[in-house]
């Protein structure tokens, strides 16, 4: 094969990858959310042992909303489960064989969930008793953590004969999270409330659990319009931005925003998602600019509790002020500042309400105009990306964005696949030179 034509192909072999890569890869604005599960053995009993499980979610702005997180494993030996504190078994299972002493739980692949507030103090254990909500690190780092106790019996009564559980799984509170294999670390170091004696765990073990949009939804959960004040035209999301599934609520003005149990939750709109962002460019000043956001909620019996937003733009390192929401900077490649992550303030609008009138949070920026950079031409003036609770919300093509008036030109992106694509077709045209 001609060397030119061979150099091509490999060309075309690299777009590919690097594209099926890009779309499996971890998440760019958050390169080392996870959440990382950590066990300490804290003594051993006559038939096994007594450890404290914990729950880090690591992850900058992605949380676990209602109804809960919900941590499975299989074990390796006959062990049962003899107590918790902080947190339950779902199923008992099969405790048929024991017949005094019955566990908690005998099953041989228990799922463990978090307990409900205000349960009896007897029943509780530090960072416990949340509803199995868990914060991002992002927002508050005391809020992203759940720990329990558990006693397990029938294992190993040392850390030689102890055999470590496998098959570990997260949901949060659905599918997307992926866990490795259980990892022997070194033991974990305690202080007592005084930080004067330290002591250690006998035995510790950790997994990290990692998130994929693809694997949680087949389709994107949220959407992004765009309107600005110079273009009396509103980019709307693109249709069927979340699936075009036919269970939807047609909305009624005269209708009560209670749907009955039995009824579709979602409403119907032309973009079929259940949340959308709008990027309003609002006001144009001398030396800034402002912009409004709103989140719309589109789905009954579903609110939002902690939400985040996450924006990319390249103005956001010259972000002056923030109305109504809580802001807090990204800083992934310092000192390049261009992502940033909103959310509620506690008791005002950390709560987004179900569809409806009140389904809706608002909040208003003023950026300070860069000179070098500023521009209302070709979608500057938009984001990049848009997050919502953690998923990438589907953003309007970049031919449709509003445009200054008598401007007809518009940026479009390329696609790594259309670039593979095309420098295919010139491989090909290079063969029926040569041939």
């Amino acid at each position: 094969m001609h060397a030119p034509l061979l150099e091509c192909l490999l060309n075309v072999a690299v777009l590919l990858v690097t594209a099926i890569l890009r779309a499996a890869a971890y998440d760019t604005l958050d390169p080392q959310g996870s959440i990382n599960i950590q066990w300490d053995v804290t003594s051993w009993t006559p038939d096994g042992y007594v450890a404290v499980v914990s729950i880090y979610n690591y992850q900058m702005f992605r949380q676990i909303i209602n109804p809960r997180w919900t941590l499975g494993w299989t074990w390796a030996k006959n062990e049962v489960i003899w107590s918790m504190v902080g947190a339950q078994a779902i199923d008992q299972g099969d405790c048929s064989q024991l017949k005094e002493n019955i566990p908690h739980c005998c099953a041989r692949d228990p799922s463990v969930v978090d307990l409900l507030p205000g349960v009896p103090m007897q029943q509780q254990y530090t960072d416990c008793c949340k509803s199995g909500v868990l914060t991002s690190w992002g927002q508050d780092p005391k809020s992203a953590v759940s720990k329990f106790q558990i006693s397990v019996g029938q294992s190993g009564t040392s850390n030689t004969t102890i055999k470590l559980p496998n098959n570990f799984y997260m949901l949060g509170p659905g599918p997307g999270y992926t866990c490795s294999a259980a990892t022997i670390v070194s033991p974990s170091v305690f202080f007592s409330v005084d930080g004067r004696r330290k002591t250690r765990a006998m035995m510790t073990w950790s997994l990290t659990c990692s998130y994929s949009q693809t694997i949680a939804s087949k389709n994107p959960t949220c959407c992004v319009s765009l309107s600005a004040f110079y273009n009396p035209v509103v980019t709307a999301c693109p249709s069927c931005s979340c699936g075009c599934q036919n269970n939807c609520f047609m909305s009624d003005p005269k209708i009560s925003s209670v749907v009955e149990a039995d009824k579709p939750t979602l409403q119907c709109t032309q973009h079929m998602c259940p949340v959308r962002v709008h990027w309003h460019i609002k006001a144009n000043y001398k030396e800034y600019w402002r912009v409004k956001i709103t989140i719309t909620n589109f789905k009954y019996r579903m609110n939002y509790t902690h939400w985040t937003l996450v924006a990319q733009h390249p103005n956001l390192n010259n972000i002056t002020e923030v109305y109504r929401f809580n802001y807090k900077p990204i800083l992934l490649y310092n000192p390049l500042n261009e992502t940033g992550m909103f959310y509620g303030i506690k008791y005002y609008n950390d709560l987004l309400l179900e569809a409806g009138p009140s389904g809706n949070v608002q909040s208003e920026m003023i950026l300070m105009k860069d000179r070098n950079k500023f521009s209302f031409g070709q979608g500057w003036a938009f984001p990049r990306k848009i997050y919502f609770n953690g998923d990438e919300c589907m953003m309007p093509l970049p031919d449709s964005y509003p445009t200054l008036p008598n401007f007809a030109d518009s940026t479009t992106v390329t696609s790594p696949m259309l670039v593979a694509f095309l420098t295919l077709v010139g491989c090909w045209c290079s063969l029926s030179h040569y041939y």
